[in-house]
């Protein structure tokens, strides 16, 4: 991985209260939680703890320092689609308790999901593309009085309602794959732009949704403002050049938020870091970056790296990793984990990301539910429900080894870069330290982990990934 720059780091630093060290004194040995390629341990805790002594190693070393520090993270966690709010509420009540709190209770035996995704309206994994004022064809409705979350109201707002009573503090990000077909240029929920005449009303379908959702009870922490807008291949979809989201927030869903009062975070871009130019662009105008929490990114194309160009230019804003899909074929017998993990997770937030969202939280065995014509086929999501049975997929286990140790409010602290064995670390609000590694290589490695002047001598088999926990 890229090292951050050391005048990127002390930006940021200037910025954010540092954590004391974790360890005033000697390090406790580490506990590991271990995945291996072959299934042979799936985030299991191993027996033998890896002992810390005061004697040094030859071996490949990772030496964590708690006195370097980095970003503050907001979490870890999933895009509970439609499709996944479809298939949970198909659940007996009991099974559906169970499984939620497995993945959203913030203590316990569970996973501590801390931050989730959901569509505006629908994604392409829902079952049929719409949003909350769809007109007949040759109609409009500028005043939104056909308004509605009607269509929410069986599946998606229920599911909310129950993770947010197991984790009241739980983070929401909200994301639009259309506007309304009436607002677009091409009357159509795929593809086309949103009509500049329609900016103001747009703004006001934003200030409708988190009103009313938090009407419910549910209040967003952030929004971006278009998914994916120069991908208009899903049903549904919207494109949005970089002047075009400039202009909308700048003029019209900066100033209709601030009348409002909405104090909820607005998000740019949420695509691709191979296109930085389109919120660079965003972030170098006043007039809308003044608006603007930070940039979200997925990682379909190019590369995590690219996060860290942003920050380096606006390290006052912030980075989110709002989507990627990590999937495989669940008949598959073996466990892809060591390179999602590495390029996916480690490389989001060794480049500034605050929150790592995964796409999507389940689907049936059919990789459903999706839209037609531009709904995803192969997202498999991180578990495969099939009435009440729930099978964790490899998404699970990539997420898991991060979010089931770091919660929200944790700092990413200095490792060096060690070919094969990517890793991140971070230090937790009560004073943990937890080292992720993944072993990208066919082989085991032994390597030693170095603390507080002294040393752990471990190893991974090939294609594993370990948390270690001191």
């Amino acid at each position: 991985m890229k090292m951050q720059t050391r005048l990127a780091c002390l930006s940021f630093l200037l910025l954010l209260p540092l954590f004391s060290s974790a360890q005033s004194g000697e390090p406790k040995d580490a506990r590991l939680w271990l995945t291996t390629g072959d299934r042979t341990s799936l985030l299991a805790e191993q027996p033998a703890q890896v002992h810390f002594a005061a004697t040094g190693s030859t071996a490949p070393t990772i030496a964590v320092n708690d006195m370097e520090q980095y970003q503050s993270m907001e979490g870890f966690g999933f895009a509970v689609t439609g499709g996944s709010a479809e298939l949970l509420m198909r659940m007996s009540a009991a099974s559906r308790a169970a499984l939620l709190k497995s993945l959203f209770a913030p203590d316990g035996d569970g996973i501590h999901v801390s931050y989730i995704r959901v569509s505006i309206g629908s994604s392409d994994m829902n079952d049929h593309p719409y949003t909350y004022d769809d007109m007949p064809p040759g109609q409009s409705d500028p005043q939104l009085e056909h308004f509605s979350l009607k269509v929410d109201q069986a599946t998606v707002i229920p599911v909310l309602k129950q993770i947010l009573s197991i984790n009241p503090a739980i983070k929401i990000l909200g994301s639009p794959w259309s506007a309304p077909a009436w607002m677009k240029t091409n009357d159509n929920l795929k593809g086309g732009h949103l009509k500049p005449e329609d900016y103001p009303v747009y703004a006001q379908y934003f200030v409708r949704y988190l009103e009313a959702m938090k009407a419910q009870g549910i209040s967003l922490a952030a929004v971006t403002v278009q998914n994916e807008p120069l991908n208009p291949k899903n049903t549904p979809s919207m494109v949005m050049f970089a002047p075009e989201e400039d202009a909308f927030i700048a003029k019209a869903l900066g100033p209709a938020f601030a009348r409002a009062g909405i104090r909820t975070g607005i998000q740019i871009y949420d695509h691709n870091p191979d296109v930085t130019s389109y919120p660079l662009s965003i972030l170098g105008d006043p007039a809308a970056s003044r608006y603007v929490q930070g940039t979200a990114f997925h990682l379909y194309g190019g590369s995590a790296q690219a996060f860290t160009k942003v920050h380096n230019l606006y390290p006052r804003k912030g980075l989110f990793m709002t989507e990627q899909s990590v999937t495989q074929n669940p008949r598959s017998t073996g466990l892809d984990i060591a390179e999602p993990v590495d390029s996916v997770v480690i490389g989001a937030t060794r480049n500034w990301s605050r929150n790592v969202l995964l796409w999507n939280l389940a689907a049936d065995a059919e990789a459903g539910p999706h839209t037609n014509d531009g709904g995803c086929t192969g997202c498999w999501g991180a578990l495969t429900i099939q009435g009440d049975q729930a099978t964790r997929n490899l998404a699970w286990y990539v997420l898991a080894h991060f979010s089931k140790f770091v919660p929200p409010g944790s700092i990413r602290i200095g490792t060096n870069d060690l070919e094969q064995l990517d890793n991140v670390a971070f230090l937790t609000p009560d004073g943990k330290i937890v080292l992720v590694v993944s072993n990208t290589g066919n082989f085991p490695f032994s390597f030693a982990i170095r603390y507080h002047a002294r040393t752990a001598v471990t190893s991974l088999p090939p294609g594993a990934v370990g948390t270690y926990v001191w």
